[in-house]
């Protein structure tokens, strides 16, 4: 399906300090918005990148939820991650300029298109915008370890209320309330993602709203006592 392209301007943008670098000057900012080659909307349910196909750009996105997974050969999805406005997606594809995983819309999405070969001379020319490379690269490192450390070692209340915690900080980090949860994935992708089978997430979610650490309605979470559900997802509660 294609897609609308449109023109921004990474100076103006209300999401500058999450997903492009702090403290350039106005030259080297000019320089940088010279780096994003549009934005893409994505519809709801619609893939940005496939599995496969020719790595050639990031995409830092604007607005929307998408989700990554992995088709094992059996065709079974696997969902490898959950990502949000600000955040950049496709760094899958650097090593071995091909992308390892699908991008899918939860929601209705728009993205910026950053050209990596761009982003590559630019990062020569200006040291942030290299720095601010490796910090992302980093982070999703830090990520993906957290997850698999996650998944190997706790029960099924750590990891569901881990993810409530990290969500809520990723969200407001965005300026948005840490403790007011929208859940644009499904159950099934939430457990898929955890480890979990949809009845357990059901009967988890049971078990926080009966002991007031959460209340939910449909996909709506809000968190009521954000300590207790911290000590849940360290593993220091023992109910």
């Amino acid at each position: 399906m294609k897609t609308d392209v449109l023109k921004v301007a990474c100076s103006n943008c209300n999401l500058r300090e999450l997903c492009m670098p702090i403290g350039l000057d106005t030259a080297e900012s000019l320089q940088v918005d010279k780096l994003v080659d549009g934005r893409r909307k994505i519809a709801k349910g619609q893939t940005l990148f496939r599995n496969g196909m020719p790595f050639e750009s990031l995409f830092a996105i604007r607005s929307g939820v998408f989700k990554t997974i992995i088709l094992h050969e059996d065709g079974r999805e696997q969902v490898t991650g959950f990502q949000m406005s600000g955040e950049i997606i496709g760094l899958d594809g650097i090593v071995e300029d091909k992308h390892r995983c699908d991008s899918v819309a939860l929601e209705d999405a728009e993205v910026c298109v950053i050209p990596f070969d761009s982003m590559e001379d630019m990062s020569r020319e200006i040291p942030a915008v290299q720095h601010h490379v490796h910090r992302i690269m980093s982070r999703e490192i830090v990520r993906e370890n957290s997850v698999m450390l996650l998944l190997g070692n706790a029960q099924a209340e750590e990891r569901l209320a881990a993810f409530f915690v990290n969500w809520g900080q990723r969200l407001q980090a965005r300026g948005f309330s840490a403790t007011e949860l929208v859940l644009r994935m499904t159950r099934q992708d939430l457990g898929n993602y955890l480890g979990l089978k949809i009845e357990t997430i059901s009967r988890t979610l049971t078990k926080l709203v009966g002991r007031g650490i959460l209340s939910v309605a449909g996909r709506e979470i809000h968190i009521l006592d954000m300590a207790a559900l911290r000590a849940v997802a360290s593993g220091a509660d023992a109910q």
